[in-house]
């Protein structure tokens, strides 16, 4: 029986894997909506196009699968552009598929004035995603369809565009061969992972440097082997929260943006960077010096290379070179002495944190000591999101979300809908007055599906962070206090339970173990206003050595 290309493209979907979407219809892709219904694929129904992108993130780094994002033309395209650029910031692997005009209307060169027309679609998407493609006729469709799933997923993974001529879905379609496009990861250099296999063991005090590219491979276990072998302690970005166990001996589990962590860098003679790309957020806008002698491992060489120089760079999966490195790696000595060493900087951290901003000290260990086993938390660019990024114990990969990609506000609430739809145990997002704003009609998608979220609102009456700017800066305060509504009346409007707290203590970690335990939605807000930490940009301690 012919089919159609709507029907092609559900079937393209459910052979990628994917199980569910998330997306706003229109005219234009009401065909896609259909299709995808009687394929059995959930439809996660949004009430803004940038929480479906948003949505899609969530859902790919709380399960490792590809996020879909389902769009109409021209605006509702538009309109994702912020979460896709995130996506493409953090890697994650998204597929955002949005219909263009009807082929039959389009011509090229010319904007005619066809109902969401663009004057180049695609071209919207170009400098925020990894590939952007058109789908050039019916018969393309599963093809192109399968080929950009892939090309998200494979690493360095990240957000793919995909515009369908709305009318290619109501015609009838067969299915042109796949070209088999692609990019495969290349094969590790034997020579270079048997040199710096040298280089590690010659090391007097070396150091593993962990990023999200590592936490994406899968290789967290291999890699604490690695470091135990080493006695190296080991250093994660944000986007590698939870990489390593908690107590993983040689996990150094706060910021490098403390000095306490950041001696660690300071007297290594060698760093071992694995999927990383030491990007400003976390090297202080790269005002820690060049080590003595560096080893990067990367799934592409001129990423690796661009923020510090390495002298050995091992191209291939941060698993596959990992397995490698660690291969005929003799143990060295130290483990015990390395694990008391990160004991104490752990207590001075912690003191240190406790001393700069108690109710910090409080939401870290209410959250530590409250949610549920397998909760995903998702922060926002928001103080206490900044505080939770940094400083949060995270039991395992993909158990944190955090938007240090692009630094996008408004990304917790949505991005809180997809890790929640992705099963991956209880979602726990933690915002701002301000960001919640952004996408606070998503209560209704909430409700709506029935999605296991609990939403922290931290209401300090604006924009904290931009706050502590200008009050630093002997400013006065301008655009930064903002009037903003009864959020538990607002939360309470759409059915969605929710209370109000003052600060982190007691009554917060009682409400908190009870909302996040809930088997419904639920919002507290906490009436509150935190000193931002060392992590933000403003309290960074390196001076800045004009890099």
């Amino acid at each position: 029986m012919p089919q159609t290309g709507a029907q092609c493209f559900a079937e393209a979907l459910a052979e990628l894997g994917v199980e569910v979407a998330f997306g706003l219809p229109g005219v234009h892709n009401l065909p896609i909506w259909e299709s995808l219904g009687l394929a059995g694929i959930r439809l996660v129904g949004v009430r803004h196009e940038q929480a479906a992108g948003y949505a899609a993130d969530g859902y790919a780094r709380a399960s490792g699968k590809l996020g879909v994002a389902l769009v109409t033309t021209g605006p509702g395209a538009a309109n994702t552009i912020g979460a896709v650029g995130e996506a493409m910031a953090s890697g994650s692997p998204v597929l955002i598929v949005a219909t263009d005009i009807p082929s039959s209307l389009h011509r090229p060169g010319v904007v005619r004035g066809v109902l969401h027309e663009s004057r180049d679609q695609r071209a919207l998407f170009a400098p925020v995603t990894k590939a952007a493609y058109t789908v050039p006729s019916p018969d393309e469709i599963a093809s192109v369809m399968l080929d950009a799933g892939r090309t998200a997923m494979v690493a360095q993974s990240g957000p793919v565009y995909v515009g369908i001529p709305a009318d290619f879905l109501h015609q009838e379609a067969g299915r042109a061969p796949e070209q088999g496009r692609t990019e495969l990861i290349p094969a590790v250099d034997t020579m270079a992972v048997e040199r710096a296999r040298g280089m590690l063991s010659g090391a007097a005090r070396p150091l593993i440097w962990a990023g999200g590219g590592a936490l994406r491979s899968g290789a967290g276990a291999v890699l604490g082997k690695l470091a135990e072998r080493l006695a190296a302690p080991v250093v994660t970005t944000f986007a590698a929260r939870g990489l390593l166990p908690p107590e993983h001996p040689c996990l150094a589990a706060d910021p490098v943006h403390v000095p306490e962590v950041g001696e660690l860098w300071d007297e290594a003679d060698v760093v071992l960077g694995v999927g990383t790309d030491f990007d400003g957020l976390m090297t202080q806008n790269w005002r820690m010096p060049q080590p003595p002698a560096m080893i990067a491992v990367n799934v592409n060489a001129a990423d690796a290379a661009k923020n510090y120089r390495p002298d050995i760079t091992l191209v291939g999966d941060a698993l596959a070179v990992t397995e490698d490195l660690l291969t005929r790696l003799a143990p060295r000595p130290g483990l015990d002495r390395l694990r008391n060493r990160l004991d104490r900087i752990e207590h001075r951290v912690r003191r240190r944190v406790r001393a700069e901003e108690p109710q910090a000290a409080e939401l870290l260990s209410a959250l530590r000591e409250t949610l549920p086993e397998g909760a995903v938390l998702i922060a926002d660019m928001c103080v206490a999101g900044y505080w939770i990024g940094g400083f949060h114990r995270v039991a395992a990969p993909r158990k944190l979300a955090y938007p240090m990609g692009w630094g996008t506000l408004g990304f917790a609430f949505p991005a809180a809908l997809g890790a929640a739809a992705a099963g991956a145990g209880r979602a726990v997002c933690v915002c701002g007055d301000g960001g919640f704003l952004y996408a606070c009609a998503e209560l209704a998608t909430l409700v709506q599906e029935g999605l296991p979220v609990t939403t922290i609102i931290v209401d300090d009456g604006g924009y904290g962070m931009l706050r502590y700017d200008q009050e630093k800066a002997g400013l006065p305060a301008r655009g930064v206090d903002l009037v903003t509504p009864d959020f538990v009346g607002l939360a309470r409007s759409f059915g969605v339970r929710a209370d109000r707290v003052e600060g982190f203590g007691r009554a917060f970690r009682r409400r908190l173990r009870e909302f996040s335990h809930a088997d419904e939605p639920t919002v507290l807000v906490v009436q509150a206003r935190l000193r931002p930490p060392l992590n933000t940009s403003p309290r960074w301690y390196r001076a800045d050595r004009g890099r």
